[in-house]
C-alpha cells in the first residue's frame, strides 16, 4: 500500500484551525478504515482518541489508522484497562517515584510527577506496568479533552544513571509516543544536574520531534527559567518543598493517594474482566 505525501506543517496547522465539521469528517473516515475494530473496542476508539492520533500524524487518516490498529493489537495483549492500584508492585515506593498530582495547571491540565532521584525497587517490567497504569488513568480521565492535556514534570534532582536506565527510558517513551500520542502537552525537566546532559543527548535519539518540542528545561537557580513554572502554575497550588510553590496542602500523602487511585479504578472499571 502506498501512502500520500506527508502534510506540511502549514497544511496541518490549517486543518487544526479548520471547522469542527472538517475534523469530524477525518474522524469518520478513520472509523470507516478501522472497520470491525470499532465494535471490538468502542470505549477506547472514541472520537477524542481518534483526534489525538490524527493530530500527531499530521491529519493523515492512513497514518492515524495504522497507529490505532497497532495500539489495538497492543491493548489486546497488554490489557492496560485491567490494571488496578493493587496490581502495582511496591506501590507505595513506586507512587512516590511517579504519581499523578492532586492539582492541575492554570489551563486545568492534569499533572504527572516523576521523581528520578528515587531509585525504583522493582523490575523494569513492573516499572513499565506502573507507567502504563498512570497513562491509562490520565487518558481515561481526559476522555473529553481534544487537546494535549497532561503536564509531565520530571524532577531530576539527585538523579543518577542507575535510577533511570536507558532501556526503561526507551521503552517508556515508545509506549507514550506510540500508544498514548497527543496526551502530553508539556514535559518539564526540573533542575537537571550537568551529568544529565549526556543522558539527554542519547535519549533524544528515541524521542520524536513532536515530543522533543514539548520538553522544557527548568533550573531552580535561574529566575528566567523558573518563569516557565510561573506561567504554567499558580504558586499557591505547587508544593512548597518542590518546584518553587507555596502550598503546604498538596504535599504527597500515600494514604490519600492510594484512596484516590482506588476510587479512580472503580470509576473506570479497572478489573481483570474489564472490556476496553
Amino acid at each position: 500500500m502506498s501512502f500520500p505525501a506527508k502534510k506540511t506543517s502549514s497544511e496541518a496547522t490549517q486543518l487544526k484551525s479548520s471547522s469542527s465539521e472538517e475534523q469530524q469528517a477525518k474522524v469518520n473516515e478513520v472509523r470507516g478504515l478501522l472497520g470491525p475494530l470499532m465494535e471490538e473496542m468502542p470505549s477506547f476508539l472514541s472520537d477524542t482518541t481518534i483526534l489525538r492520533f490524527l493530530r500527531v500524524r499530521n491529519w493523515s487518516t492512513e497514518q492515524a489508522t495504522k497507529g490505532l490498529k497497532e495500539t489495538v493489537k497492543w491493548r489486546r495483549e497488554y490489557r492496560p484497562e485491567a490494571i488496578s492500584w493493587e496490581d502495582i508492585a511496591e506501590n507505595e515506593v513506586e507512587a512516590k517515584r511517579t504519581h499523578i498530582a492532586n492539582y492541575v495547571d492554570k489551563n486545568g491540565r492534569s499533572v504527572l510527577i516523576s521523581n528520578m532521584g528515587i531509585k525504583s525497587k522493582v523490575s523494569m517490567k513492573d516499572q513499565i506496568k506502573h507507567m502504563v497504569y498512570l497513562l491509562e488513568h490520565l487518558a481515561m480521565s481526559s476522555a473529553d479533552e481534544k487537546d494535549d492535556c497532561v503536564v509531565w514534570i520530571t524532577d531530576v534532582r539527585g538523579w543518577s544513571i542507575a535510577s533511570t536506565p536507558f532501556s526503561s527510558s526507551r521503552e517508556c517513551m515508545h509506549i507514550i509516543q506510540t500508544y498514548y500520542p497527543g496526551l502530553i502537552a508539556v514535559a518539564i525537566t526540573f533542575d537537571p544536574p550537568s551529568i544529565f546532559e549526556s543522558f539527554w543527548k542519547i535519549s533524544k535519539s528515541f524521542i520524536d520531534q513532536n515530543m522533543r518540542d514539548k520538553v522544557k528545561f527548568v533550573y531552580a537557580s535561574k529566575p528566567e527559567s523558573m518563569k516557565i513554572m510561573e506561567d504554567l502554575f499558580n504558586k499557591d497550588t505547587l508544593e512548597s518543598s518542590s518546584f518553587g510553590g507555596r502550598s503546604t496542602s498538596t504535599a504527597f500523602d500515600i494514604n490519600k493517594y492510594a484512596e484516590r487511585m482506588r476510587g479512580a479504578d472503580k470509576m473506570r472499571g479497572a478489573s481483570k474482566n474489564a472490556n476496553a
